[in-house]
């Protein structure tokens, strides 16, 4: 992670594996998407714990995925919805041909109003840098 965050740890990053993400306390949640035929249970560190991890100021959260495709998450969604930076599906950890190894997801399933194409644009797969703007 990059940008506008007050806790670093390498060249003024903050940088993550995946014993110091589970660290931070893993959640979980089953929800349907457009993604897989049948509802799946994702487990992942909530984005507002990371946000507080790395003390961030900013007001959006840009999700680059290893393709380089990018998602612009807004502050708001992260304080006020359930999204998390998944980990594992169904109990397994993701693997870059199925959508990992970060995948961020909303409780599509919970929040109604997140069951929309403008939140699945925002569910950025194989994750590969957050920068806090």
């Amino acid at each position: 992670m990059s940008g506008l965050i007050g806790t670093t740890n390498q060249d003024g990053m903050a940088v993550f594996d995946r014993p110091m993400l589970e660290g931070l306390g893993m959640v979980s949640f089953t929800t349907a998407t457009p993604w897989y035929k049948e509802p799946v249970t994702f487990e992942g560190v909530p984005l507002a714990r990371l946000m507080e991890r790395v003390e961030a100021r900013g007001e959006t959260l840009t999700a680059t995925a290893l393709n380089d495709y990018t998602g612009e998450i807004p502050m708001d969604d992260v304080r006020n919805r359930k999204v998390i930076l998944a980990l594992k599906r169904d109990g397994a950890y993701m693997p870059v041909s199925d959508k990992g190894p970060l995948f961020i997801v909303y409780d599509f399933d919970h929040d109604p109003e997140a069951n929309r194409q403008k939140y699945f644009a925002r569910s950025v797969w194989q994750v590969a840098r957050l920068t806090v703007k």
